[in-house]
């Protein structure tokens, strides 16, 4: 049975995950592993460095079934967030899009016709454009947000740049399973319906990826830059 209402810090860890199975992967993402006993949410993210309203919020932000508008960016730990957003990246870039990418390889090459192949190359392209995006973040606004917090703005850029280019990653992804589903025909059931639940899967992890982006990072940052600006 679901909770009803928002985790707090004094919820059992274990209640949190069994309850809600997603947020393992946002433990991963901020580097909590399992094996914790029977401790709460705040003992185990302080016991592993994580800290607790970052992680409370991305968490109830997961968890929120609607979309309400009641989610603070005011004291997050920008720099957990950043950690959180780069093990992200690792995750879909080096592990959950290659996966999909296999999967694919080894059910289409039994056909090796036109369609298999443009299926691929359609792929291929997707994880090209978010690798892309991805490493637009590493190189560009992560740099710019650790200079923030260490004091430093650079007047040529702010986080409204990256807002206005955040384009949504996983909108393509929707294009490529609905052409698997009109026009890909499969004898093997299994295989084709086992891939097309891990990118239905990947979609909406994306998505949240993007959400947590728009509605706490962006915020966050935008809160840093502010208060630079009144003091300068």
């Amino acid at each position: 049975m679901h909770k009803l209402g928002k985790y707090t810090g004094t919820d059992m860890m274990i209640d949190l995950i069994c309850e809600n199975y997603r947020t393992l992967l946002v433990m991963s993402r901020f580097g909590i592993g399992v094996g914790f006993g029977d401790k709460t949410i705040g003992d185990v993210c302080r016991t592993t460095g994580v800290d607790v309203k970052t992680f409370l919020s991305v968490v109830n932000l997961l968890l929120d079934d609607e979309p309400i508008s009641d989610f603070s960016a005011s004291g997050l730990s920008v720099e957990s967030l950043v950690a959180y957003l780069q093990s992200s990246h690792v995750y879909f870039l080096n592990y959950r899009l290659p996966g999909i990418r296999n999967q694919l390889d080894k059910i289409l090459s039994q056909r090796q016709d036109d369609l298999s192949q443009a299926i691929l190359r359609y792929f291929d392209e997707y994880v090209a454009e978010v690798r892309k995006h991805m490493m637009y973040e590493e190189n560009t606004v992560f740099p710019y947000v650790r200079s923030l917090i260490g004091g430093k703005k650079q007047s040529r850029y702010s986080i409204a740049v990256f807002r206005k280019q955040h384009n949504q990653v996983e909108a393509r992804l929707t294009e490529f399973k609905q052409i698997i589903i009109r026009y890909y025909p499969s004898k093997s059931t299994n295989e084709i319906n086992s891939v097309l639940f891990d990118i239905f899967d990947c979609e909406h992890d994306l998505a949240f990826h993007n959400s947590v982006e728009d509605r706490l990072f962006v915020p966050a940052i935008m809160e840093i830059e502010h208060r630079t600006a009144d003091k300068s």
